[in-house]
């Protein structure tokens, strides 16, 4: 089969798309058939290597990637099941979260999947699971209640699009923050207010949010407080501009410290895709509360220029390869 192969850290330079043998799944695992595959910025940290303490973990690996084929979020057609696995079939249409999803075949945890939304293209079932999933653990570590103030950072990213979505379906008032070519976008998914960051600083109004969602940029500590009201919540998603070594997690700690010293409270968000998050982020397509904001589709064999893409910083909502 065809799959993107990176064989030691670096830049995406070193995606190439090889012939590999195709994957067999494990007693308890799902063979997809992947039609799509979302990019996501925990694609850059495992082609990067980066924060380099991420590397200690046997899952990644120290001197060079310990999974060779990239990708996580994925949509296709189940292509044969494990013994002990009972929800899927050959043949059913799947989302979720795959071991190397850039290949026509890739495994994946049958806890880790779903069916996917009735109407959805494969492109837009693959845009849900990572970004959609983190977005939904986040507003649940303060789940916002009818009329309270939520801000949103990051909000025209993978990420931020469904944190905004979500903010209202729960009846929040959204303020999103983001560069000037995503303030359309950022009103259209329901947010109230937005703040455009080349333009307008986010401590530059009297307003105190309930709750935050850090999604972008290393912001201080100091300035996340000013715009946080007594009782209020950060959630800290990512770190990409954090430094090589820790890539924000010092910053992930001292929240931590602080919120044992004050009112306020700062939590680093490690997501992980389980199946009812799944159902959950179904159920929500599938009323229409919520819907992905794709960017950009690219063919397998332009992988490496999606990443690039990714890296530039600026993805209006998700980036997809499509198989």
């Amino acid at each position: 089969m065809k799959a993107i192969v990176q064989d030691a850290y670096g830049s995406a330079d070193l995606l190439h798309l090889r012939d590999i043998e195709r994957p067999a799944p494990r007693a308890d695992e799902v063979l997809v058939e992947v039609r799509a595959a979302g990019v996501d910025p925990s694609v850059w940290h495992l082609m990067t290597g980066r924060p380099y303490v991420a590397r200690l973990s046997p899952q990644i690996g120290l001197r060079r990637p310990t999974h060779r084929v990239r990708g996580w979020d994925a949509a296709g057609h189940v292509a044969a099941v494990g013994a002990e696995v009972t929800r899927f079939k050959p043949g059913d249409e799947v989302f979720g979260n795959c071991e190397g999803s850039f290949a026509e075949y890739a495994r994946a945890k049958e806890e880790q999947l779903a069916h996917k939304p009735d109407g959805f293209t494969f492109e837009q079932a693959a845009a849900l699971p990572v970004s959609g999933v983190t977005a939904l653990q986040a507003l649940d570590t303060a789940r916002p209640r009818p009329g309270q103030k939520v801000l949103v950072i990051g909000a025209s990213g993978g990420v931020g699009t469904y944190a905004v979505q979500l903010a209202v379906h729960y009846g929040a008032h959204v303020t999103g923050v983001c560069g000037p070519t995503g303030t359309g976008l950022v009103r259209s998914l329901g947010a109230a207010e937005v703040i455009d960051y080349t333009r307008e600083d986010i401590t530059d109004r009297p307003v105190r949010y309930d709750f935050v969602l850090d999604a972008a940029g290393n912001r201080p500590l100091s300035q996340l407080r000013r715009v946080l009201a007594p009782r209020g919540t950060v959630a800290f998603v990512g770190g990409e501009n954090g430094g090589p070594l820790l890539g924000g997690m010092d910053r992930w700690a001292r929240g931590l410290i602080l919120s044992l010293l004050v009112r306020q409270t700062f939590r680093p968000v490690f997501a992980v895709t389980r199946r009812q998050d799944l159902l959950t982020l179904k159920q929500l397509a599938e009323t229409g509360a919520l819907t992905p904001v794709i960017d950009r589709a690219y063919p397998l064999g332009e992988a490496a220029a999606a990443v690039r893409h990714l890296e530039s910083g600026h993805p209006r909502g998700k980036l997809v390869v499509t198989i």
